[in-house]
């Protein structure tokens, strides 16, 4: 039985809370056909670290956290919300309305 790879993360993500993140961070890791153990090592982080980021569970220090997202050519972009960029970008799960 052979598996469909996964799908990528969306290009931009808006990231409302710490769930949203870790599911975004395995797409990214499984996508690039990293093991966690690989990924991890790269990350500069332990595997239990990189699995509960991905998993939502507990918290991670900001610089872990940046070392893993630069690791995997990931970055994390701070705007304000009324920014227009920042209105184009859809909160995970959610499908922005079409405008006529």
């Amino acid at each position: 039985m052979t598996s469909s790879p996964p799908s990528p993360p969306p290009e931009l993500l808006r990231v409302t809370d710490a769930g949203a993140l870790g599911p975004a961070i395995r797409a990214r890791r499984r996508a690039q056909s990293l093991r966690i153990d690989d990924a991890a090592s790269l990350s500069g982080v332990s595997v239990d670290l990189l699995s509960r980021l991905e998993n939502g569970k507990g918290s991670v220090r900001v610089d872990k956290l940046l070392a893993v997202l630069d690791s995997l050519g990931l970055a994390l972009v701070l705007g304000p919300k009324d920014h227009p960029t920042m209105q184009s970008v859809s909160p995970v799960g959610i499908e922005r309305p079409v405008q006529p």
